[in-house]
């Protein structure tokens, strides 16, 4: 592999690392607020808004993976404040899904602290191509 495709790997990672922990420290979800969790008597909400979390923290911080992604990332789901599941677009090269994982998870940790989580890969036909966990007691992050 050439010393050019090398460096824009690592600069392509380093990058999103960069705007997911700048971005993340500047603009964190506020974890008290409900205020976008739709209820029965809502039934104007979108399809995307129920799909993007279960609680308002998570719906805030699936919809800003998406914002922030720059078309590396297509749609984006958090669960129980503890699991993010994330479609990549064709843009993403194989070799980019781990670097993608790890920034994903440093900025879930920001948002979500002192809690072990889980950050589901999926490619763009939605199957799942890499699991990354965080374990608080060891800061530890194993990929499957």
């Amino acid at each position: 592999m050439s010393f050019l495709k090398r460096s824009q790997k690592l600069l392509t990672a380093l990058a999103f690392t960069l705007v997911l922990v700048l971005t993340t420290s500047c603009a964190a979800p506020n974890q008290t607020s409900q205020s976008n969790v739709p209820t029965a008597s809502n039934s104007g909400a979108s399809y995307a808004q129920l799909e993007r979390g279960n609680t308002g923290a998570g719906q805030e911080f699936g919809g800003w993976v998406v914002q922030t992604a720059r078309g590396l990332v297509s749609d984006a789901y958090v669960r129980d404040n503890n699991k993010l599941g994330v479609v990549i677009t064709p843009q993403v090269r194989p070799n980019e899904v781990q670097p993608l994982a790890k920034s994903l998870v440093q900025g879930f940790r920001q948002n979500f602290p002192n809690r072990d989580l889980t950050v589901l890969m999926y490619a763009p036909d939605k199957q799942l191509i890499l699991t990354a966990r965080y374990d608080t007691q060891s800061n530890q992050v194993t990929y499957q």
